[in-house]
């Protein structure tokens, strides 16, 4: 009898064991790229994000990623494995990922869903999206003044509102210094193709323009405009200063880990909620990398000037009065777009010369 009760405390013992190990198992945290993590740019950035958050937990959180992954229905068979496989929170980092994400969240009431750049939300799905739209203004006025053609050049991905505000800010940021400013765009109509975004930078340049912006995520458009010589560029998502010593201007970067840290400690504390989240210079989520030393000191001035006027809120790109380029006014004078009208943006500011696409 003695045994067995011996027998019984020594089971009770190890099933303690046992739940205690599995009360300590980390906590496993999916995302979903639609890049390569190599791209030195938006994807790029993320997964910096993922590995200082995950480092941030030392042991408590473990992480795995899918990269490469298309928008559309293969997006959504990746986000599904992903919650199969026991992940607690799922971010999904590109706009296109955004129903495959909420059709997945109301099939997985019990996994949190967090989406980059897009507007739909649940339970147990929230959105976040970066202010990209200041590091668009301060890139405007640098080549506003640097520009000695007055002719500055955009590489669009996708017609989204991300991208169409970004574009109306770099306008309203050249303006601002230079009244003589033309803006040319071309659409890549991709997120990452080098060979796509080497072309349309040949393609700017070709047609005068000596300052150029991309939407895209590779370090091609800089690499061109180092070859040409006499023409600048400015990086995005990420540092691309290395591609391109002499064109480069500085790089935007994005800081996404602030905002994973936060996410993930408040599903650990039971604190979550859902949320449409906005960050940007002000959260340090957005950051001015590597201002080049051959800069005119005038436009290095400018530079941290209007970053430092945007990150305290004493300036916001989006105040009125704005008009757009048919005549009507968009922004009321007075008034500064709220997050809401942000993510509606669909119209091009006075003085863009072009159509949107349909």
């Amino acid at each position: 009898m003695k045994r067995k009760v011996q027998q019984w405390l020594a089971g009770v013992g190890m099933m303690t064991c046992a739940a205690l190990v599995h009360a300590e198992d980390p906590m496993k945290v999916g995302f979903v790229y639609v890049g390569p993590v190599g791209d030195l740019g938006w994807s790029y950035e993320h997964d910096q994000g993922r590995q200082e958050m995950e480092k941030h937990f030392d042991g408590k959180v473990k992480t795995t990623y899918v990269e490469n992954v298309p928008e559309g229905a293969d997006a959504e068979r990746v986000i599904t494995q992903l919650a199969k496989d026991g992940n607690k929170i799922i971010f999904t980092t590109s706009f296109g990922f955004m129903n495959p994400t909420y059709k997945v969240a109301r099939k997985f009431p019990n996994v949190i869903f967090e989406h980059a750049t897009g507007y739909k939300r649940a339970k147990n799905m929230g959105t976040y999206v970066l202010r990209t739209y200041e590091g668009r203004y301060v890139s405007g006025v640098a080549a506003g003044m640097l520009t000695k053609s007055n002719t500055i050049g955009y590489i669009g991905s996708f017609p989204i509102p991300e991208v169409i505000r970004d574009i109306d800010a770099v306008y309203m940021g050249a303006k601002s210094v230079n009244p003589n400013i033309k803006l040319k765009i071309v659409w890549a109509n991709t997120w990452y193709d080098p060979g796509k975004e080497a072309d349309a930078a040949n393609a700017l340049m070709d047609q005068g323009v000596d300052v150029l912006i991309q939407h895209t995520d590779s370090p091609a458009p800089l690499i061109e405009a180092e070859k040409r010589g006499g023409v600048r560029a400015i990086g995005q998502a990420s540092d691309m200063s290395k591609f391109a010593p002499n064109a480069h201007v500085f790089s935007v970067r994005d800081h996404w880990a602030p905002y994973y840290t936060k996410v993930v400690q408040s599903v650990m504390d039971g604190t979550y909620k859902p949320q449409d989240f906005w960050g940007g210079f002000h959260e340090d989520m957005l950051q001015l990398a590597s201002v080049n030393d051959n800069l005119p000191e005038d436009v290095k001035t400018a530079i941290h000037s209007t970053y430092e006027k945007i990150k305290t809120g004493d300036f916001k790109p989006f105040t009125g009065p704005i008009t757009d380029n048919t005549g009507k006014v968009v922004v009321p004078a007075g008034h500064s777009l709220t997050d809401e009208e942000l993510a509606k943006v669909n119209w091009y500011v006075e003085g863009i010369d072009d159509k949107l696409p349909q």
